[in-house]
C-alpha cells in the first residue's frame, strides 16, 4: 500500500484531516504528522523557519519507516513540502499544493504578517487562534467545521504563533518550482482569503505539466468546506 502523507498548515493539526483518512485510508497508509508547536505536538517548541520544519517531517516520516510517499501541504503546509521534495526528491512520488503558494510573506492576505504579529502580541494566542480559523472558511464562524477548526488551532502558543508567521515571511521557494520534477496538482478555493489567485497561478504555470484544480464555493479550508469534493479530486490525481 502506498503511503499519502498530509501536512497541515499555521495552527492546524492532524485532527482536521479525519474526512480524509476516512475517504482515503482504505487505498493509501495515510499519515498526518503534527508539526512541532501545534496540534498533538503543540508541546514542542516550533521552529521558524520553513526549512527546519520540513527535515523535520523527513525525519519523523524516515523514523516511522516511510522512505517514499505521495505528501500534500496545506497552506503553511504547501511550504513545507514544497522544501521536502527540495531536500529529498527521490523519496516523494507525487506533489499536491493546496491552498498555497511560494511566496511566503503571501501578498494579498486578508491582513500582512506583520499585523498578525502585532495583533497576536496584543490579543493573545487563543482569540488569535480564533480570529485567524474564522478566515479560513466562506461563512466565517457560521461554517460548520468553524469550531473543530478554531479548537485545534487553540492549542497553539504565542511562541508557535510567532515563529509560524516568521517561518513564512522569511521564505521564498520561487527559484525552486521550474525545478520540481514530481507530478503535482495545485488545489485552490476561488475565495481563499489566504492565498490570491495569482500565487496558485504562479505555481501552475511555473511547476512542469502541472495539474490545477480550481473549487468553487470555498476558502481556504476547502477540505472541511466541501470534502467529498476535496477527496474526489484528490483520489482521482493518485490514479493518474
Amino acid at each position: 500500500m502506498k503511503t499519502l502523507v498530509l501536512v497541515h498548515g499555521f495552527m492546524g493539526g492532524s485532527l482536521q484531516w479525519t474526512g480524509q483518512r476516512d475517504a482515503l485510508g482504505d487505498e493509501y497508509n495515510v499519515i498526518t504528522p503534527d508539526l512541532p508547536g501545534y496540534g498533538e505536538n503543540a508541546h514542542l517548541a516550533a521552529p521558524d523557519n520553513i526549512i527546519d520544519f520540513a527535515k523535520w517531517v523527513l525525519a519523523d516520516l524516515s523514523d516511522k519507516g516511510v522512505e517514499k510517499f505521495h505528501v500534500l501541504g496545506h497552506s503553511m503546509g504547501g511550504m513545507i513540502v514544497q522544501e521536502m521534495a527540495r531536500l529529498a526528491p527521490e523519496r516523494v512520488s507525487r506533489l499536491i499544493l493546496y491552498g498555497t503558494g511560494a511566496i511566503g510573506v503571501l501578498p494579498g492576505r486578508f491582513e500582512s504578517i506583520g499585523v498578525s504579529k502585532e495583533r497576536a502580541r496584543a490579543d493573545g494566542p487563543r482569540a488569535t487562534a480564533r480570529r485567524i480559523a474564522a478566515t479560513w472558511f466562506l461563512e466565517r464562524e457560521a461554517a460548520s467545521a468553524y469550531a473543530q477548526c478554531a479548537a485545534i488551532a487553540e492549542r497553539s502558543s504565542l511562541q508557535a504563533i510567532h515563529s509560524g508567521l516568521t517561518a513564512m515571511q522569511e521564505w521564498n521557494g520561487l527559484s525552486y518550482l521550474p525545478d520540481v520534477a514530481q507530478k503535482t496538482l495545485v488545489i485552490w478555493g476561488d475565495h481563499d482569503r489566504t492565498y490570491r489567485w495569482s500565487q496558485t497561478e504562479h505555481l501552475w504555470q511555473s511547476i512542469k505539466d502541472a495539474n490545477l484544480a480550481v473549487i468553487p464555493g470555498c476558502a481556504h479550508a476547502v477540505h472541511l468546506e466541501k470534502p467529498h469534493l476535496f477527496n474526489t479530486v484528490l483520489g482521482e490525481f493518485l490514479k493518474l
